[in-house]
């Protein structure tokens, strides 16, 4: 990496001077599946760690957003942790014991996979803003500034939770939190708590809080239960559907949304003890529970959203991607790279959010980017 002043304007109407940012060919800003598939391809490609490329993550330890999960989800619950490249999960984590925690296992071997392709991730590094400086990107750090010619970002979506904003969510008296503020069931213990979501993550909460204690399952939209085997095909049809979103500038969808859920003993199990009784989303919140449009209404302690999370990406706002309808217009061939500016590369976005769909983005990101930077004739040139 080398050192180059340019000039760095804090306020239009403030002083001007120059600082020193660090130059690089390709900034890699996240360390989860995405970011580590990244980086092993550009070592791959013959790109140098501190040298041609930089990764910086802003998690303390590795592990990506796995490290912040619940307690009580282990192996066995969790979706299925595909392999990095160049390394099995099982070479380091003995994937017999399901009872391990998944907060422990994923952790153990990121942290491994790091060491053993010496991928010098930088941490706790925050990525504060990504700028466009003509044929030069300057991504602002809160450990300094770096000026670099391709971004991979890999920011998945762990720090942007989604709740939806419904009347009277003010003057609720009791608790209110989200999936990632999650830790054991036990703690509502004697309370009444409304599970809001019908995703996979909303079914495996709803599933463990029921069992101690009252609680009430709202929906928007009535949940699809897949008996069926989710066999390969599904998930790749699936995952075509949301790239087709992207490949359309339109915001992605999830991928359950087209598989729909699977039966999992836990789920039977949670049908048969009657916990799955879900009723229509409530109209509005009231200072003591939740009022449905028919005036019918449920007391509460607590309300827990399970309405998923959104793609990090406000650090890239100046470089203005988005489309009117909110989403990026994505190509590339696995829906990677911005239309609008192709020296940028956005993976576990869209249909790579899934650890598998992660594993093949990366590849095909750090391949199609060096292979742009490469080329004679480039944007701004």
């Amino acid at each position: 990496m080398a050192a180059d002043p340019e000039p760095d304007h804090l306020a239009d109407d403030g002083p001007k001077h120059a600082r020193v940012a660090v130059k690089v060919d390709i900034v890699v800003i996240g360390a989860g599946q995405a970011g580590l598939s990244s980086a092993y391809h550009l070592r791959k490609l013959g790109l140098a760690p501190d040298k041609d490329f930089v990764v910086f993550d802003q998690s303390p330890e590795p592990g990506g957003a796995w490290q912040f999960r619940w307690p009580s989800l282990t192996l066995a619950t969790a979706n299925r942790v595909h392999d990095l490249p160049g390394m099995r999960f099982e070479e380091v984590v003995d994937t017999s014991a399901n009872l391990v925690k998944a907060s422990v296992a994923v952790p153990q071997y990121f942290a491994a996979y790091e060491a053993a392709f010496d991928l010098r991730v930088h941490r706790p590094v925050k990525v504060t803003v990504v700028c466009p400086r003509g044929d030069r990107l300057r991504v602002e750090t809160d450990r300094g500034a770096f000026s670099a010619r391709g971004l991979i970002n890999a920011t998945g979506t762990w720090e942007s939770p989604y709740i939806p904003d419904y009347p009277g969510a003010d003057r609720f008296h009791g608790r209110q939190l989200h999936t990632r503020d999650y830790r054991t069931a036990e703690e509502f213990a004697g309370q009444h708590v409304v599970v809001v979501g019908g995703g996979i993550s909303a079914i495996q909460l709803l599933d463990e809080i029921s069992r101690v204690t009252s609680t009430t399952w709202v929906t928007r939209r009535e949940p699809q239960f897949r008996d069926e085997p989710f066999t390969p095909e599904v998930g790749h049809a699936a995952v075509a559907l949301v790239e087709d979103r992207v490949r359309q500038g339109l915001p992605p969808g999830s991928v359950v949304s087209v598989t729909g859920l699977p039966v999992t003993p836990a789920v039977q199990a949670a049908r048969e003890r009657g916990a799955l009784k879900r009723l229509p989303m409530f109209s509005e919140i009231t200072e003591h529970g939740i009022r449905w449009a028919d005036g019918s209404e449920q007391r509460a302690d607590v309300i827990l959203w399970c309405t998923g999370f959104r793609s990090s990406l406000d650090h890239l706002a100046p470089l203005q991607l988005r489309e009117a309808s909110g989403g990026i217009l994505m190509t590339g061939r696995l829906a990677t790279q911005v239309a609008k500016d192709p020296r940028i590369h956005l993976v576990g976005y869209g249909p790579s959010a899934s650890t598998i769909g992660a594993n093949r983005a990366g590849g095909a990101a750090a391949r199609e980017l060096k292979t742009f930077l490469d080329a004679p004739v480039n944007l701004g040139k």
